[in-house]
């Protein structure tokens, strides 16, 4: 049965599209109307970067909690339900709260243009305004300068995770643009940490930091992380710390961990929230080993993945990812969308992955056909074919190869189906 919020959420789709279009001016109108909730927030850690942000942000979120903090987040996309967007000092969004708020913010705005990612986003403000907490965790959704959480004249920290090329159409064909996008969170006098940058990126950020008198915390400079026998060392100014390796996996997480630690550090957490933060993380669809529902069943001897990662650098991530983990036949299901460099993000997986499977997102209108999806894959040098559904391609896999490694990949769009219809 679908709730209240389901009908208000497609009905604002339908009044305010999924479109992108980059500007504050409809965000703070529709703040100004709701009585600049952006104002009266617990103190606001803000995140942007292109790969990481979200692992970032839970990694925070976990050590904040385990310090006794109580933590607001707000991150997007969503992968089954919108509640997962807006977590309310640790608790997601109660039904009854979010049709409420959504209504409120609907009514406030009117009949004035407003897209869908900022009427929702104001939502969230809202809800974090009359909630008390100790933090208040926003994700950025695209870029950072003209993002629609990036109304906030004085946050408490910024975080900037490792920019790579994406979304181009929105933010700049060069990594120098894109990073100047991304650094648009840095306010006057507000610290940033900042995550591994290739040089260019980082010229940019510390350019911009430096107009705006912004300390940065920088990775390689200020701190450093690694992986050491089995342990994740990391040292600052402060000191080292000795940890166990993140929960979350992927030799990826050891950088997103680090600035995670930064943060916490900066904060003045110890190290019990440090070590909390890398070892109770959770975030979903990020090389997620799923163990039951029926694709597991379909295929009850194959180890099963789940990965949302869609542009080059997630592509490298997870093929990182693949090669560390023991050898085993790994089999590609792969479903993206139409904006997306998809030879791009095939070419990295070409040399761990035996095959790949070929889908459509079911019901996203900006699905890549299945046939493209394969024809870039091959071009990419992975032997490719074509399935109906993630369902069919598992059971084809398992029926040839029962002990594979099967990985659903390609979009966070992909695994919010997955996870709602194998939860």
């Amino acid at each position: 049965m679908s709730a209240p919020s389901d009908a208000i959420l497609q009905r604002m789709m339908a009044l305010h599209p999924k479109v992108i279009d980059l500007t504050l001016d409809r965000m703070h109108r529709l703040l100004a109307q709701l009585g600049h909730p952006e104002t009266r927030l617990p103190p606001v850690i803000h995140v942007a970067g292109t790969n990481g942000k979200g692992s970032t942000q839970a990694m925070i979120r976990a050590g904040l909690e385990a310090a006794g903090r109580k933590v607001h987040a707000y991150t997007s996309p969503h992968l089954a339900r919108f509640h997962e967007r807006i977590r309310l000092a640790g608790t997601l969004i109660s039904e009854p709260d979010l049709a409420a708020l959504l209504d409120e913010c609907s009514a406030a705005n009117g009949t004035d243009p407003i897209t869908f990612f900022e009427i929702t986003t104001a939502a969230g403000l809202l809800a974090f305004a009359r909630t008390p907490a100790d933090y208040t965790l926003l994700e950025v959704g695209l870029g950072g300068r003209l993002d629609a959480t990036n109304v906030i004249a004085r946050p408490r920290l910024t975080v900037i995770t490792p920019v790579s090329i994406d979304h181009q159409q929105y933010l700049g064909e060069t990594l120098a643009e894109i990073a100047g996008e991304k650094a648009g969170i840095l306010k006057r006098g507000v610290p940033c940490i900042v995550g591994p940058q290739a040089p260019e990126g980082l010229e940019v950020i510390e350019a911009r930091a430096a107009r705006l008198g912004a300390p940065l915390l920088a990775y390689g400079e200020h701190w450093h992380v690694q992986a050491d026998r089995g342990r994740l060392v990391y040292q600052d100014e402060t000191g080292l710390l000795d940890l166990p390796l993140p929960n979350l996996p992927g030799p990826h997480q050891i950088q997103n961990a680090g600035a995670a630690l930064a943060a916490l550090r900066h904060l003045g957490l110890d190290e019990r929230a440090c070590e909390a933060a890398v070892t109770r993380a959770e975030w979903p669809a990020r090389m997620q080993h799923l163990r039951h529902g029926p694709l597991v069943d379909a295929a009850p001897h194959a180890e099963m993945w789940l990965d949302g990662g869609h542009n080059p650098a997630g592509a490298q991530a997870v093929a990182a990812t693949l090669a560390a983990l023991p050898r085993r036949p790994t089999h590609l299901v792969c479903g993206m969308l139409n904006t997306k460099d998809v030879v791009g993000y095939m070419r990295p997986l070409a040399g761990v992955a035996d095959t790949l499977t070929a889908v459509g997102i079911p019901n996203e209108p900006n699905t890549l056909p299945a046939a493209e999806t394969r024809a870039a894959a091959a071009e990419a040098g992975l032997a490719a074919t074509e399935a109906d559904s993630v369902l069919a391609a598992v059971t084809a896999i398992a029926a040839g190869e029962p002990q594979a490694r099967i990985l659903i990949c390609g979009s966070l769009y992909l695994a919010g189906a997955i996870l709602r219809e194998n939860g």
